[in-house]
C-alpha cells in the first residue's frame, strides 16, 4: 500500500486495513526530499491512530553523481550538435514553404488538440543551425565539479545528476523518486516468495491522464495492481475518512490541493501564492536549489518551474523564470499582467481549503 500522506492514499489505506487479513498490509512511503514537515508529522499520526508501521523509502543517487563527475572531468568529445530552426532571409524575414511554381503553400491551422480550425496559413521553412559543441567547456566543468556531491536529499541529488529540474514533459521525479522505489520494494517481496497486490489511491476524475484507469490489472508474475477508489470523487474520499474518525492532512486546510512536493513543479497560481504566504522557507530552499542545479547544468542555469522563453541570453531567461519571478506571477490575475488586488487579503493563519474543509 503506497501512502503519500494525501487524501486518496488515506482512503485506500483504510479500505485495505478493513478488508485484508491482519499483517498482510505493508504501507510504504517514498520520500522525495521535497516534502513539508507536516507530511512527516502526519505519517506519525497515522501510525499512532491506526496501529501500523509505515516503511520509509528514499532514493540514493551517490553512484550516479560519481559517474557523472567522472564523465564531465573526462569529456573530450569534438563533435557538434545541430538542430532544426526556422529559416529567415538576409533581412531577417521568414522564409515560407513554396510549391514547384514558386507560390507560397497554405496549410490547415490546427488547435491545441490537433484538430483543424478551418483556416489556412503559410508554414515557415526550417533549416539547420550552425551547431554547438557537445563537449563540456573547461569553465562549465569547474563550475559543475565544485558542487556535484551527494547532499543526502533525493530530489536535489536527482536534479544535480540530470543537470536540470523536472518539467511537465519530462517528469522524471515521479519515476525516479516514487515509482522506481515502490516497484523495487515490491520486486524484493516477490523474490522472497510473496505474491504482491499493489494498492494505489488513484481516481479517474483527478486528471485526463487517469480517466481510463483500470480498477485492477495484472502487471507481471506474482504482481497485481488494485485501485479500489478509482470511481470515487474527492468528496467521497474525505467523507469516508471522516466516518472512521481519521483526520485529513492539515495541509489541505492551508490552501494545498495536493499533498506531496512542496512546491510541486505543476502547482498553479493559487497554490503557489498560498505557499508564498504560509511557507516562505520552502521558496528560499528552492532558490538555493536553483543556484546549485544551475551550476551542474551545461548551459549554466536551471529554473524550478519551466516555461517557454524566446530570449537567447540565459541570464534573461533565468531572471524571468526563477522562483521569485514565478511568485510575483502568482500574485497576478489571468494573463499575468495585472496584480490581483484581493491577494493581499490572504492570511497565513486563515483556513483556505479547495475542498470545503473549512466549513
Amino acid at each position: 500500500m503506497s501512502v503519500s500522506g494525501g487524501k486518496d492514499s488515506l482512503a485506500t489505506l483504510l479500505i485495505a486495513l478493513e478488508r485484508c487479513p491482519a499483517g498482510s498490509v505493508v504501507p510504504i512511503f517514498c520520500d522525495t526530499g521535497n516534502e513539508d514537515q507536516a507530511v512527516y508529522d502526519y505519517l506519525d499520526y497515522l501510525e499512532a491512530a491506526l496501529g501500523i508501521t509505515i516503511t520509509r523509502l528514499k532514493a540514493d543517487f551517490a553512484e550516479q553523481l560519481a559517474a557523472k563527475r567522472q564523465f564531465i572531468a573526462r569529456d573530450v568529445r569534438t563533435r557538434r550538435e545541430y538542430r532544426r530552426v526556422p529559416k529567415t532571409d538576409r533581412a531577417g524575414n521568414p522564409v515560407y514553404l513554396r510549391d514547384k511554381a514558386g507560390a507560397v503553400r497554405l496549410f490547415p491551422v490546427l488547435d491545441e488538440d490537433g484538430e483543424s480550425t478551418g483556416e489556412l496559413a503559410p508554414r515557415q521553412a526550417k533549416g539547420w543551425d550552425g551547431g554547438r559543441k557537445v563537449r563540456w567547456s573547461n569553465k562549465a566543468k569547474r563550475r559543475a565539479l565544485s558542487v556535484m556531491f551527494p547532499s543526502g536529499n533525493p530530489f536535489l541529488d536527482l536534479c544535480m545528476w540530470k543537470g536540470r529540474f523536472p518539467s511537465r514533459k519530462a517528469q522524471f521525479c515521479t519515476e525516479e523518486l516514487k515509482r522506481n522505489m515502490a516497484v523495487g520494494f515490491q520486486l524484493d517481496l516477490i523474490d522472497a516468495g510473496h505474491r504482491v497486490i499493489s494498492w494505489q489511491g488513484v481516481r479517474r476524475d483527478e486528471s485526463a491522464n487517469r480517466r481510463h484507469a483500470k480498477k485492477s490489472e495484472r502487471v507481471g508474475p506474482c504482481l497485481w495492481t488494485f485501485r479500489p477508489i478509482v470511481e470515487w470523487t474527492a468528496q467521497q474520499v474525505f467523507d469516508f475518512a471522516a466516518a472512521r474518525g481519521v483526520q485529513p492532512n492539515p495541509l489541505y486546510r492551508q490552501g494545498m490541493t495536493r499533498v506531496g512536493c512542496m512546491p510541486c513543479i505543476n502547482c498553479g497560481k493559487a497554490e503557489l501564492r498560498q505557499i508564498a504566504v504560509r511557507f516562505p522557507e520552502h521558496l528560499q530552499r528552492i532558490a538555493e536549489w536553483e543556484r546549485t542545479v544551475g551550476m551542474c547544468a551545461k548551459r549554466g542555469y536551471s529554473t524550478f518551474m519551466a516555461d517557454a522563453h524566446s530570449a537567447a541570453d540565459r541570464r534573461q531567461v533565468f531572471a524571468d523564470l526563477n522562483i521569485w519571478a514565478r511568485i510575483e506571477w502568482s500574485k497576478t490575475t489571468r494573463g499575468g499582467r495585472q496584480y490581483d488586488l484581493l491577494q493581499v487579503l490572504d492570511e497565513p493563519a486563515a483556513c483556505a481549503s479547495a475542498y470545503g474543509l473549512c466549513e
